[in-house]
């Protein structure tokens, strides 16, 4: 297990950790899902055998640090709402898949290990925006050649509702294991794909008013092939 520090409003909460699950090809649209593969096919990316899927990944990969560090330029981000399983209840936060194209291109399963997946130290109880869930919007921002870009915007309705994707997860059970993770899929790019120098990810909720925010940069290491 690994503990990770939390923020639910002012209140910490530490949190022990065990499983981390990236769920890819999650859109609620047919036709969002297929302009996301096509994305990933131009840079080489296989097509999945299943929709949705669930790669398993070392939970050691969560971090809330303020930057991260990859090998090489081939790296990007997707905005992604999280969902935190913890024994008081379901958690929600935003959190960056953050992959290595490059390595995506041969081995999807091996590319979600390669990168640390940010994730925003605030956290949200699931019961706090339960009531008008489909009303939250995910939005990210690049920083590339000095300028800061809006690189994805849209509302989680683009991708299936979080008991829908509990539910395919455990076969039918309502509730995410304790101690569990799971990123829950990210949305179309306004911007071509590629590595940032930093990366900045939104979950706003305009009925409360409220938004969670997280930023991260990036520390490019080199090859020394």
């Amino acid at each position: 297990m690994m503990p990770l520090k939390f923020l639910i409003g002012q209140d910490p909460l530490s949190i022990e950790l065990n499983d981390l699950i990236i769920a890819g090809w999650t859109g609620r649209d047919s036709v969002s899902i297929e302009h996301h593969i096509a994305e990933l096919e131009a840079i080489g990316v296989a097509r999945p055998r299943t929709i949705p899927c669930f790669y398993r990944c070392g939970v050691n990969l969560l971090t809330t640090s303020q930057q991260i560090e990859v090998t090489g330029n081939d790296s990007s981000g997707e905005v992604e709402f999280v969902l935190v399983s913890h024994p008081r209840g379901l958690m929600v936060g935003v959190g960056s898949d953050h992959t290595d194209r490059k390595v995506e291109a041969y081995g999807v399963t091996v590319s979600k290990q390669m990168c640390p997946k940010p994730i925003s130290e605030e956290l949200w109880s699931f019961d706090d925006v339960r009531d008008h869930w489909d009303e939250l919007v995910l939005r990210s921002y690049i920083h590339r050649d000095g300028q800061r870009l809006l690189y994805q915007e849209g509302a989680v309705t683009r991708m299936l509702s979080p008991g829908d994707l509990i539910s395919r997860l455990t076969g039918g059970d309502t509730k995410l294991p304790a101690g569990t993770a799971m990123y829950c899929g990210t949305m179309p790019l306004l911007q071509p794909m590629g590595a940032s120098e930093q990366f900045e990810l939104e979950l706003e909720d305009p009925v409360r008013q409220k938004t969670i925010k997280h930023s991260y940069r990036v520390r490019t290491l080199p090859y020394n092939d």
